[in-house]
């Protein structure tokens, strides 16, 4: 069986274990097994509706009266352990933080080779994985093969479409509660504190104006926030604009920040250095505006204004309210 390492918020899956259950799909039918998915929290239970559709058959619920929250060692122990018990061969996890580090903690447990951040993977006739992933924040890409007879990958942020199955399958819930120790829970989450965030999260959000030095000050941002509440989205920003303390961190797009998977991203004033387009890289669609042709976002972008963005933006925004 191929288990897949499903996060969820209120019973629902997020985008990146959708995406990861691509993935996880596709190995399932390359190894003629079944694709399974294991679930912790309250709601758990509730997935099944949720992950139906996208081919998984079995849903583990992970329960014990100790993972009332997040605990990292104790949910890589109990992944650990439930890969042992239906005898697992291959795990898989979203390319997240939480992901990333459920996974190592279990494989450290399993004694198994991880390879993260996977943007494809073949599986050869001897059962070992041909794999392409990304390396130093996206900027190399590393052909890999990893073999073993248990193995964890992760897939990469946004490399994997959310898709549903040729057949939905109808599955099977079963809870499995694993043997833990004190050790295993000396670091959970004690609460959780909602930050002063406001309007739509950068990494839900289906269009980001982003901003960067060529902005020229945090008075600039007016432009793009007009922008951005005429198109239904947000603003983001990049480091360049966040050192000179113009926008929050919360609103930095890249390496460091947040990664976006908007459907257009229009970048203003924004170089495009490496560490930015890693955050970015998962738009549909770039359309940059900057006065230098030369710039690295032009000729990364699908789209691209060679102009000032105070004359630019201003005019998009009029263009729009005259449909609206």
């Amino acid at each position: 069986m191929i288990l897949a390492f499903v996060e969820h918020e209120s019973g629902l899956p997020d985008e990146l274990s959708l995406e990861a259950l691509s993935l996880a799909r596709e190995l399932a039918t390359a190894e003629g097994v079944d694709l399974g998915a294991a679930v912790f929290g309250d709601e758990g239970a509730a997935l099944a509706d949720e992950l139906g559709p996208y081919g998984v058959e079995e849903i583990h619920h992970v329960t014990h009266d100790e993972l009332g929250g997040y605990a990292p060692e104790a949910w890589g122990e109990s992944l650990a352990q439930l890969a042992d018990e239906i005898e697992s061969g291959t795990v898989v996890v979203p390319g997240s933080d939480r992901g990333h580090e459920v996974a190592a903690h279990a494989g450290a447990t399993l004694d198994a080779p991880m390879a993260t951040n996977c943007v494809a993977v073949e599986v050869d006739d001897a059962g070992v994985y041909e794999l392409e992933r990304h390396r130093w924040g996206g900027s190399l890409l590393e052909h890999a093969r990893l073999e073993g007879d248990r193995k964890l990958v992760s897939a990469a942020e946004h490399e994997f479409p959310v898709e549903s199955a040729d057949e939905e399958a109808v599955p099977t819930a079963t809870e499995f509660t694993p043997s833990l120790e004190a050790d295993h829970l000396r670091v959970r989450v004690d609460r959780v504190e909602s930050g002063d965030e406001e309007g739509i999260p950068l990494g839900e959000a289906r269009v980001v104006v982003g901003g960067g030095r060529g902005v020229g000050g945090p008075e600039d941002y007016d432009q793009l926030e007009e922008l951005a509440d005429l198109l239904g989205g947000t603003v983001g920003a990049s480091r360049a604009a966040i050192n000179e303390g113009w926008r929050p961190h919360d609103d930095q797009v890249g390496q460091t920040g947040a990664k976006i998977s908007p459907d257009i991203y229009l970048a203003c004033g924004i170089s495009g250095a490496v560490q930015h387009m890693v955050g970015c890289k998962g738009a549909e669609t770039i359309l940059a505006i900057n006065t230098d042709p030369e710039a690295a976002i032009i000729q990364k972008a699908d789209w691209a204004v060679v102009g000032d963005l105070h004359e630019v933006v201003p005019e998009l925004n009029d263009a729009i309210r005259e449909q609206t």
